[in-house]
């Protein structure tokens, strides 16, 4: 078996590269002619659940779902720690719908990244920390207003597994403003997907959502608290994850 896995990861990579230049240039073409919802389903939804699909079938990386009973109606700011690539295609099939917080580089993908340019992501330029901040607050207080969750790593970037991880605040300072539920989310995925190199390892994720926490206030004092509850609950998730 782990002989072939390297043949595995190269078949894995060359469809999921062969599907997002053909489904790119179908949704260029297409999704200016759709409504947001539409638009959603087809270039995020079906892509993304097509990646997940393609992990599990060809390299083995299966899941397991504890807590979906804790998302709440009312669409909210999602906290979850970031260790691959593989939760920005899964948590796409478990809020929606969906936009999130990315760096702007990668809207210049080739044919993907333009497409996905039409489903209104918030797209900072990490250099400049106090207007993507003000980006953040702007646009994401329209998108949860539109009734659409917003997806924040608040680590900033990819965290190795086991590395206790320290939220930024600009997640839960939009919850804040805008009184929105933060729903926090821990999993393992780096320990099958890791952040470097092409490798994979067959195993099953485990993916924890933990129940809303809503924010006290929109002071300074608050967006401390909330986030310093959503850090706190996602560090203890990811320990009950590694004894498992």
């Amino acid at each position: 078996m782990s002989l072939l896995m390297p043949l595995r990861v190269i078949l894995f990579y060359a469809l999921l590269a062969s599907s997002a230049l053909v489904w790119g240039v179908l949704m260029l073409l297409l999704a200016p002619l759709l409504s947001y919802q539409w638009r959603y389903r087809l270039i995020v939804g079906v892509w993304s659940r097509l990646a997940i699909w393609l992990a599990e079938h060809i390299v083995g990386i299966r899941y397991e779902l504890i807590g979906q009973e804790n998302i709440p109606d009312q669409a909210g700011v999602i906290l979850a720690n970031h260790q691959s690539t593989w939760e920005t295609f899964f948590l796409q099939q478990v809020f929606r719908p969906q936009t999130q917080l990315i760096k702007k580089e990668l809207l210049y993908v080739p044919f993907f990244g333009w497409a996905f340019s039409l489903v209104k992501p918030i797209a900072i330029d990490r250099s400049k920390g106090r207007d993507s901040l003000k980006q953040l607050s702007t646009q994401g207080g329209k998108r949860l207003a539109e009734g659409i969750w917003i997806l924040v790593f608040p680590e900033g970037t990819r965290v190795l597994p086991g590395t206790p991880i320290k939220f930024s605040r600009g997640g839960a300072a939009l919850a804040c403003a805008n009184m929105a539920p933060v729903v926090p989310v821990a999993h393992n995925a780096g320990e099958f997907w890791p952040k470097v190199g092409w490798g994979k390892r067959s195993g099953t994720v485990t993916v924890m959502i933990g129940p809303a926490l809503y924010p006290k206030g929109s002071d300074p004092r608050s967006i401390v608290e909330l986030n310093k509850r959503a850090e706190e609950w996602v560090n203890e998730a990811l320990l009950s994850i590694r004894q498992r």
